[in-house]
Formats: structure tokens, C-alpha cells, sequence
């Protein structure tokens, strides 16, 4: 049985201070509960040595944002999947909907990412999603179908099992919208047909797949009893140990 896994990606937010008191906040949470769920936070890049120590007698991985499709050379600013293992950095985003808007990441970059990762031994938490014109046109799972097959089909069985899939539609991140209960399982379990139909029944049932979009702890319970949702990569809600907790309590 496949377990959740809550996953907070806190983009460009929080200061050292902030992170002290979300840390000492949550882990005073957690220290008497028995959460049904891997617990996963990916930060600024720059808080995570800070966090590491923070978090080093906890449960909790952290995992980075991003990561640069090559192995190293002169790309100024960027960060390499070997830098991350060299800091023991086990998990990373890749493809999240801003980056491929802003930085223009095109399947080729991401399938490369993920292998960089893969190298590294890295685990990606690979992210797609329709935007709001392209489900009101009915084309949302068309869309998701060639984000996942532009990438993850270019991939041998041995990388894909190091994937976790997060679905999250462009117009529900950030804006409060939240795709309803069925929608988000309605895509959930499209996304693991198609991925049976490319690698075979047993991968597609050992594989998580995270919902993404407006997760709160309000609607956290109900997003996850869907039987193909495996989770969420929760945006602002994970910034404040409050809800973060309370959406890790809401796995069953």
C-alpha cells in the first residue's frame, strides 16, 4: 500500500528567524504524534544547511526546488544535483507550472533533470498540470497526457521508480480555487492509467501521485481519501507548522 507523502514547497519565502520558529513549532507538534505520512519540506535553497540541523533528530527530508540539467560548468547561480547529494539532499522538484512559465523549461531540460537527479540518486517529484483556459476548453487531460509523455516516457523502469508524480493545476495554485474532490481523482487516476499502459500494472500501483493546488488543512481530509491521491505539495499552507500539521494529520 502505497504511503502519502505531504510535501511543502515554500518557493521564495521565509527568513532564518521565521524557519527557527516554524521549526521549533512543528517539531513540538509532531513529538506526540504518529504521522501516517512521509513528511517532506523543499526551501529556499539557501535555508537548507539551517534546516538540516534544525530538523537532523526529526523525521522530516528536506528537498530542494530545483535543480540544473547539467552535471556542472559555468552556469552562474545555478545548482547541481551532485551539490545537493554533497549536502544528503534526497528528494527535488522538478517542472513545478512557475518554473516551466518564468524559466521556459522544456521537456528536453526537464527529462535531463531528472536524470542528473537520477544519477545522484535523488528522488524527483515530477509536476504537471492543465491551465485554466485548457480545462475550460476540455483539454486538460490531453495537456497532462504530453507533459507526462514529453518527459517521464523518455526514461527507463529503474528511473521512473524513483518518481513521485504531482499533479497540480495552473489555475488552483495559489488563488484559493481547489479542483473538487472528483476532478482531482479524476485526474489522479488517469495519470496512473497512463503510466500502467508505458510501464506495467505494478509500478503504476507503487507510484505516488500528489495532488497540488490550494491545499489547506480544510479540504486536506477529504482531497485525501481519494483513492488515487497519495498526498499533496502543499504552497502556502506549509509556511505556518498550523496547517502544515494539521494536512499531515489528515492522511488516513
Amino acid at each position: 500500500m502505497r504511503k502519502k507523502l505531504v510535501a511543502g514547497n515554500w518557493k521564495m519565502n521565509q527568513n532564518s528567524a521565521e524557519i527557527s520558529l516554524f521549526a521549533s513549532d512543528i517539531l513540538s507538534r509532531l513529538q506526540d504524534s504518529t504521522p501516517n505520512a512521509d513528511i517532506l519540506i523543499c526551501p529556499p535553497f539557501v535555508y537548507i544547511e539551517q534546516l538540516k540541523s534544525l530538523f537532523a533528530h526529526s523525521n522530516i527530508q528536506l528537498g530542494a526546488q530545483n535543480v540544473n540539467n547539467n552535471k556542472n560548468g559555468a552556469f552562474t547561480g545555478e545548482i547541481s544535483a551532485a551539490m545537493l547529494s554533497d549536502m544528503e539532499i534526497k528528494w527535488c522538484i522538478v517542472g513545478h507550472s512557475e518554473r516551466r512559465k518564468y524559466n521556459h523549461e522544456s521537456n528536453t531540460e526537464l527529462t535531463q533533470k531528472i536524470e542528473q537527479l537520477f544519477s545522484m540518486q535523488i528522488n524527483p517529484v515530477f509536476c504537471c498540470g492543465e491551465m485554466l483556459p485548457e480545462r475550460n476548453a476540455g483539454n486538460h487531460f490531453e495537456v497532462v497526457k504530453k507533459q507526462i509523455e514529453g518527459v517521464l516516457w523518455n526514461l527507463p523502469e529503474d528511473v521512473m521508480n524513483t518518481i513521485t508524480i504531482a499533479y497540480e493545476p495552473v489555475w488552483a495554485i495559489g488563488t484559493g480555487v481547489t479542483a473538487s474532490n472528483n476532478q482531482a481523482q479524476e485526474m489522479h487516476a488517469f495519470i496512473r492509467m497512463l503510466v500502467s499502459g508505458k510501464f506495467g500494472d505494478t509500478l503504476a500501483q507503487n507510484i505516488r501521485i500528489l495532488y497540488g493546488g490550494s491545499v489547506t488543512a480544510d479540504n486536506a481530509s477529504e482531497l485525501f481519501l481519494m483513492p488515487d491521491i497519495d498526498g499533496g505539495l502543499v504552497g502556502g499552507a506549509s509556511l505556518k507548522a498550523e496547517s502544515f500539521f494539521q494536512i499531515i494529520n489528515s492522511c488516513k
